[in-house]
C-alpha cells in the first residue's frame, strides 16, 4: 500500500493555525515525473526543437524551486482538505504555503499558515452605547457651561459609535490576519507611488517616515479595521440583518458606470463582499440611532 501524505494541525491562542504535511517520497517522486515532463515541453535545449529534448536534458533548465512549487502545488489541495474537514477547521483566509524541507530521499515537509476568526464577546453593546454617550451629557464643574453642545453630524455619530465599540469590545486577532491586512496596505501604496514615479525611500523621506513607523501605523490601522468589521458582523447576527439581492444590485448599478466594470463586480465573490459591507453599515446605522 502506498503511503499517504499525513498531517498535524496546531492552534495558537490568537486562533492563527499551523498544518505541517509530510509528503511521502514515493508520491514527491511520481508527482516530480509528471511535472518535469509537462514543463519540459515548453523548454528550449540546443539542439533539440523546442519540447522536443529528452526530459532528463529538459530537467536541467527547469529551476529546481520551480520543479518543487508545482509539485507540491499538485499534491496538497487534497491533503489540505483532507485535514480541513477532519478537524473542522473553519478557516478565515486561503493557507499561506512553505516548504520546509524537500531534500532528494527523504519526505517532504510543508507548512500551510492560516487561522479561524476570534471568538467575539458584544456583552450588552447597546447599552454601552448609549452609557457611553450620556457620561458625556452629564455635567460636571470641570466641564464648565451647561449650555447644550452642539448637535454631532451623523458621520461624528457614526465616528463616536466606533470608537465606543473598539474601547468596549476587546478581541484577539490572529497575527497573520493583520500581517495579510497590512501587506496588502503596502503593495497598494507601491503600486500609487509607482504610478507616480516616485521611489518609497524618497516618498517616506518627504513624510518623515522610515519603512518601519509606516508598518507600525499601518498595523495599528489593520487591527482597528478588522476588529470593526468583526464586531459589526457580530452585531449584524444579533440584530438579524439581512442584505436583498436588489439592495447588492443598486450598488453594483450606481458604482459600474461602465459595462465591463459592473461586470467585474457582478460575480458571486463580489456580491458576497458588497453584501458584507452592506450589512456591516446597516450595523453600524441601527447603533447610530441611539445617540
Amino acid at each position: 500500500m502506498a503511503a499517504k501524505i499525513t498531517s498535524t494541525v496546531a492552534k495558537e491562542a490568537d486562533g492563527t493555525i499551523q498544518i505541517t504535511f509530510s509528503l511521502p517520497q514515493e508520491a514527491v517522486k511520481k508527482t516530480r515525473e509528471a511535472v518535469v515532463a509537462d514543463l519540459a515541453k515548453d523548454v528550449e535545449v540546443p539542439g533539440f526543437r523546442k519540447g522536443k529534448a529528452p526530459v532528463a536534458k529538459a530537467e536541467g533548465q527547469i529551476p529546481l524551486e520551480t520543479i518543487i512549487q508545482k509539485v507540491v502545488g499538485r499534491l496538497l489541495p487534497q491533503a489540505l482538505g483532507e485535514a480541513i474537514t477532519q478537524n473542522k477547521l473553519k478557516l478565515a483566509i486561503y493557507p499561506h504555503i512553505h516548504v520546509l524541507k524537500a531534500d532528494a530521499d527523504k519526505p517532504w515537509q510543508v507548512v500551510a499558515e492560516t487561522c479561524e476568526l476570534p471568538s467575539i464577546s458584544l456583552g450588552n453593546y447597546k447599552e454601552v452605547v448609549r452609557g457611553a454617550v450620556k457620561a458625556k451629557e452629564i455635567w460636571t464643574p470641570e466641564k464648565g457651561s451647561k449650555e447644550k453642545e452642539k448637535e454631532l453630524s451623523r458621520e461624528e455619530k457614526q465616528q463616536e459609535v466606533i470608537k465606543i465599540l473598539l474601547s468596549s469590545i476587546k478581541i484577539n486577532i490572529p497575527k497573520i490576519l493583520i500581517e495579510e491586512e497590512v501587506n496588502g496596505r503596502l503593495t497598494n501604496l507601491l503600486d500609487r507611488i509607482e504610478k507616480l514615479g516616485l521611489g518609497l525611500e524618497g516618498y517616506l523621506a518627504s513624510l518623515g517616515k522610515t519603512p518601519d513607523t509606516l508598518r507600525g501605523e499601518y498595523k495599528k490601522q489593520a487591527e482597528e479595521t478588522i476588529a470593526l468589521d468583526l464586531i459589526l458582523d457580530k452585531i449584524g447576527g444579533e440584530e438579524g440583518i439581512k442584505i436583498t439581492e436588489g439592495q447588492i444590485d443598486e450598488v453594483i448599478t450606481a458604482s459600474a458606470a461602465d459595462p465591463s466594470l459592473r461586470d467585474k463586480l457582478n460575480t458571486p465573490e463580489q456580491r458576497r463582499l458588497i453584501s458584507g459591507v452592506l450589512r456591516r453599515r446597516s450595523s453600524l446605522d441601527s447603533l447610530t440611532s441611539l445617540l
